[in-house]
């Protein structure tokens, strides 16, 4: 067996175990062998080579800082890159193919950015080392393998690397000067036709600091476009994009790909990952411990895998259960009890008006909110959060949760979090929040935090909630593990809840009707609904031009290819959205 010893250093603290516990447990430092001992940051450290795999200290550690991990005998090769003393471990890497659309699926925290980031050269791998390796070191490592390939021709000059990154919000702090300047100074003679491609000519004589998050991620993709890289790296390149730009960047990136460039990309939405990619690579392992790349996949067969739990080719499991799709949701109470209406909404603002006809929201209902950014979704959301409505039980109580999440100084999540303290089946368990009670809301990661406010919202007592893109910085298994969470709660307890969100299948995993947002961005916004989810899609995908069917295996929906007998026959009966 070879053995992975890691330490959250965030988790580790010594006041609460009483001063390095887990080297007090310690059998082998107990022998007089030196196994768990204190490093230079006060945090606790674990020779790997010493520690005997008992188990004992990450039992004790009242901060489940401590994971201890026997590996099977098929991974018991060298990692390629190790964080530092006790730090996460990466084996192997996913490797771009010319000609091809490269797709990385997996956990947050599992090592998807960290080989993106070796890939294009931004990180260098260590071998568990203290040292970087050289290309030459990695030439020979990867020996026999499409991976030796890559280095001997991006050691040679012969590949060029362009890396759009995970967090865009660096551009708009490290530069100043407009769209346009930036862009410019990369391309200017492919800057019109890539700017139209994105929808980003209105935007290319503001300054970059004055654009929104979902401008800012187009600038980026725009940016490692114009660079005209022959491995173009592409890290979550649709987060702040509502479905329509998720789509027309899509398709922007999918008309790069030839014989002479690869791509390669991090995606968390699995419509747009199924949609994207030729092939995919499965990360597993452990959040924040290893991860672990599988063998390639036609994407198709990876999405499912992945799903499934179970790499049939490595006899590995990575997951208890399957996730699977019903054709639609199983009503296990009734849905027609209504629990409040709103009244018709007219906003005028200078510059944009907003409008919403009569609605209902019946007990038990959830609904999901569909539309453009800039077209009134968050100020119908606002709209109702002020709602002085009745139900049978008394006045209306509304829980939001805001898109941006406030951040209250100096309070711990242990604070904040509440009423939800008490739903430990409901919320705490499954959002794996008690590891994150001791830390300050500002020291948690944008998934982290998402997980947290989402909790604190389900768990005050209310009628309705509100939720405005709960599926931001979660990856695919936390967004299903919040819809089935967020559909057994409103059962439970007869309320109902309204969903804003972009990913799709997210959505349809999780709702029984949509509210369809219609108009012009930042000029006018109409809501109609809620219908079903049928009539909702169907309206809502007139404008994208693309259907959607049901894979026969897992059941989840899938993008018909544009032009295919499918896509003609559905647009031709009028069902763009699929039925069954």
């Amino acid at each position: 067996m070879s053995r992975i010893a890691v330490i959250e250093a965030e988790k580790c603290n010594q006041t609460r175990c009483g001063g390095l516990l887990c080297a007090k447990v310690c059998p082998v430092n107990r022998t007089g062998e030196e196994c768990v001992f204190e490093g230079e940051d006060k945090k606790a450290k674990i020779i790997e080579d010493t520690c005997i795999g008992c188990g004992i200290c990450p039992q004790k550690c009242p901060t489940n800082a401590i994971t201890i991990i026997n590996l099977p005998e098929a991974f018991k090769s060298t990692p390629l890159h190790k964080y530092g003393d006790s730090g996460f471990q990466l084996y192997d890497l996913p490797i771009p193919l010319f000609g091809k659309i490269v797709g990385l699926l997996g956990k947050n925290g599992i090592g998807k950015s960290t080989a993106l980031r070796i890939l294009a050269g931004l990180l260098k791998p260590n071998f568990k080392t203290d040292k970087e390796a050289t290309i030459g070191e990695l030439i020979k490592h990867f020996k026999g393998t499409e991976a030796q390939i890559f280095f001997e021709r991006l050691r040679d000059g012969k590949i060029s690397i362009a890396y759009k990154p995970q967090l865009v919000e660096q551009i708009a702090r490290s530069y100043t000067g407009t769209v346009r300047e930036l862009l410019s100074k990369i391309n200017v003679d492919n800057l019109s036709a890539v700017a139209q491609s994105l929808d980003l000519t209105r935007v290319l004589d503001r300054d970059v600091s004055k654009v929104s998050g979902g401008e800012l991620q187009r600038v980026a993709i725009a940016a490692t476009m114009l660079k005209d890289g022959s491995v173009l790296c592409f890290d979550e390149p649709t987060n702040y994009l509502d479905i329509k730009q998720r789509i027309k960047a899509s398709r922007a990136i999918k008309a790069l790909s030839n014989e002479e460039r690869a791509i390669i990309l991090i995606e968390h939405d699995l419509i747009i990952m199924d949609y994207l990619a030729d092939i995919v690579h499965i990360l597993y392992g452990k959040e924040n411990a290893y991860g672990i790349v599988s063998q390639p996949k036609s994407t198709k067969n990876g999405i499912n895998v992945y799903l499934g739990g179970y790499l049939k080719e490595e006899n590995v499991r990575f997951r208890d259960k399957a996730i699977t799709f019903d054709t639609r949701p199983p009503h296990e109470v009734e849905r027609d009890t209504e629990l409040v209406r709103w009244p018709p909404i007219t906003i005028e603002h200078p510059g944009f008006t907003f409008e919403a006809s009569e609605g209902v929201i019946n007990a038990h209902d959830v609904i999901g909110v569909l539309g453009e950014n800039g077209i009134g979704k968050t100020t119908f959301l606002r709209e109702l959060a002020k709602l002085k409505a009745t139900t049978k039980h008394g006045a209306l109580i509304i829980a939001y949760k805001p898109q941006y999440i406030p951040v209250p100084p100096n309070t711990s999540v242990l604070e904040y979090l509440g009423d939800a303290l008490q739903y430990e089946q409901q919320l705490m368990k499954p959002l794996e929040l008690h590891e994150l009670l001791e830390r300050n809301l500002e020291e948690l990661s944008g998934g982290q935090l998402q997980r947290v406010a989402i909790a604190k919202c389900l768990g005050e007592r209310a009628d309705l909630y509100l939720l405005d893109e709960p599926s931001a910085y979660l990856d695919v298994e936390q967004r299903l593990r919040m819809s089935k969470i967020i559909r057994e709660m409103m059962d439970l307890r007869g309320k109902a809840c309204i969903v804003v969100d972009h990913d799709l299948l997210f959505l349809d995993y999780l709702c029984d009707r949509l509210i369809v947002f219609t108009g012009e961005p930042a000029v006018r916004g109409k809501a109609e609904g809620p219908f079903s989810m049928a009539a909702g899609m169907n309206l809502f995908l007139q404008d994208l031009n693309i259907t959607f069917r049901r894979d026969e295996e897992s059941r989840r929906p899938r993008i018909n290819k544009e032009g295919s007998v499918k896509d003609k026959e559905q647009k031709s009966g009028g069902k763009l959205y699929y039925t069954g």
